[in-house]
């Protein structure tokens, strides 16, 4: 299905984002759209509203995950010049985004006897969704949530666009009563000031393109036909009362990553403090030592002479001090970060006195991999959903046919199974179950990909169509003279038949 202006032009929803880093949050102080239907525009208004008070703290997000956040600093103990010099070492809140979604690792759909008769692999192909639902599950996994548009190409008609857009360039609002979203808005071009200049607003049955290069701002109004806004919403750990999820970097993960940065830098001021010797001369004459301290220690060092009243001057040193104290807290800090992201804490770079053993370590990812399994099957219905909206924007309908509830989403195993165990349990498992053992499911268990068991199928398949064509070729017809019979001929050795009224 196409998108249409009201006069009939068809759209141009494409989208026009420039890859700016910061926007200007005053830019989305937006009185009026022309073009924007008056019962439209409050909805307008309040997605604006939401992006404005969500936009700093995401940023402050995608700050940890980067590692540029700014040093938190006491005021006690840290010198200026260390402290104005000191810059993020520590990549906790990257590591407690990416170890989880390396799990969440999509390879496409499932169709029901291999029969697509909607194109879903070939939109997947063209999209490159199993990369793109991975950008997608990552930024969800930074700022709670992420998006993605499902719209028609306005190059071809034919072709359906799937667009990933994170939280800091997007908006929503959740209809509890539907359980769904009502609306969704995606930030789609700025200048080079960062001052918006254009967005989407998506809505059920429409979508508004909105663009103020000029002011004041207009609109452009396109015609979904669909009963909802096509745009899906991936969250992480959703609840009841949090629709959009959560962040993997939470307030507690910062924190404590302050904290492991301040350790670190008061390690540093340490170890710059006592890098030089220090040396305490008592009894010498301060005049024996010039501006440049350190090549007076070096060279003038012999030369002190007695003092005035013949007493020889006595030297004694600083001694280092222990960075024990130190690492002793960072190694605590990183045990308060696995328990917070669910980590084994040789992830976070701390080696324990005692090494985990295998099944320690198993355990302690087990813990992570039951949060990807629950998450992947959130992220499963929403890349479903988004699948079956693009099949009725493609053909035209208003509602899902009802064989994609037969379509299911396919994640790579989120645990490390060894090959033999596989092949242990399948052997084991085949003889039971009636068709287990050349069913999807039983090659998923044995270890194949979906890509493998495609290609396992598409093999298959051309074989059976080779062996039918021999059966034509060779198979013959009754009564037919040659080599080519349907049957083999009876008779003697020398394969000849019979003749009516005489014995063999």
């Amino acid at each position: 299905m196409d998108f249409y202006l009201a006069n009939g032009t068809r759209a141009n929803i494409a989208p026009k984002i420039t890859g700016s880093r910061y926007l200007a949050v005053e830019s989305s102080d937006i009185p009026d759209i022309l073009g924007v239907d008056d019962e439209d525009m409050a909805t307008v208004r309040e997605l604006l509203r939401v992006w404005r008070s969500k936009y700093p703290r995401n940023l402050i997000r995608s700050a940890y995950y980067d590692a540029k956040e700014r040093f938190s600093d006491f005021g006690i103990s840290i010198p200026d010049q260390i402290k104005n010099r000191a810059q993020a070492m520590i990549g906790w809140p990257e590591l407690a985004v990416r170890s989880l979604s390396d799990l969440s690792d999509f390879q496409g759909f499932s169709v029901p006897n291999g029969r697509d008769d909607h194109g879903i692999e070939d939109m997947l192909e063209d999209n490159e969704l199993d990369v793109t639902a991975g950008e997608a599950i990552v930024s969800a996994y930074k700022h709670s949530c992420s998006f993605i548009t499902i719209a028609v190409d306005p190059e071809d008609t034919d072709r359906i666009l799937f667009t990933p857009r994170s939280a800091d360039w997007s908006s929503g609002i959740w209809d509890r009563a539907n359980n769904r979203l009502s609306a969704a808005l995606t930030i789609t071009s700025d200048d080079r000031q960062g001052r918006i200049n254009g967005f989407n607003v998506w809505l059920p049955g429409k979508v508004y393109e909105c663009h103020g290069d000029v002011l004041p701002w207009r609109a452009e109004r396109y015609e979904t036909h669909f009963q909802q806004p096509t745009v899906v919403a991936l969250a992480y750990d959703r609840q009841m009362d949090r629709p959009f999820g959560r962040s993997r970097i939470s307030r507690s993960l910062m924190a404590l990553t302050d904290i492991g940065f301040r350790t670190i830098v008061r390690m540093e001021a340490s170890a710059e403090f006592y890098s030089v010797p220090k040396l305490w001369f008592l009894g010498a004459n301060k005049d024996a030592f010039s501006e440049n301290t350190w090549k007076s220690l070096i060279s003038a060092i012999n030369a002190i002479g007695y003092d005035e009243d013949g007493n020889r001057p006595e030297i004694q040193q600083v001694q280092q001090a222990s960075m024990q104290p130190h690492s002793d807290m960072l190694k605590t800090v990183a045990m308060l970060v696995a328990a917070e992201t669910r980590l084994p804490v040789d992830y976070l770079g701390i080696t324990l006195d005692n090494p985990s053993s295998a099944e320690a370590m198993a355990s302690a990812e087990r813990r992570l991999t039951r949060v990807a399994d629950r998450q992947n099957k959130a992220f499963g219905r929403q890349l479903k959903k988004a699948m079956s909206m693009a099949v009725c924007l493609r053909e035209g309908l208003r509602t899902p046919p009802d064989d994609l509830h037969k379509v299911h989403p396919v994640w790579a195993p989120t645990r490390e199974v060894s090959d033999g165990a596989r092949a242990d349990s399948f052997s084991k498992i085949a003889p039971l179950v009636d068709g287990y053992a050349d069913s999807d499911v039983g090659l998923a268990r044995l270890g194949l990909s979906h890509d493998e068991i495609r290609q396992l199928r598409d093999s298959q398949q051309d074989k059976r169509t080779k062996d039918n064509i021999a059966r034509i070729r060779f198979g013959g017809k009754e009564g037919q003279n040659g080599p080519e019979r349907s049957e083999p001929a009876s008779g003697p050795e020398t394969g000849a038949a019979t003749p009516a009224g005489q014995s063999a």
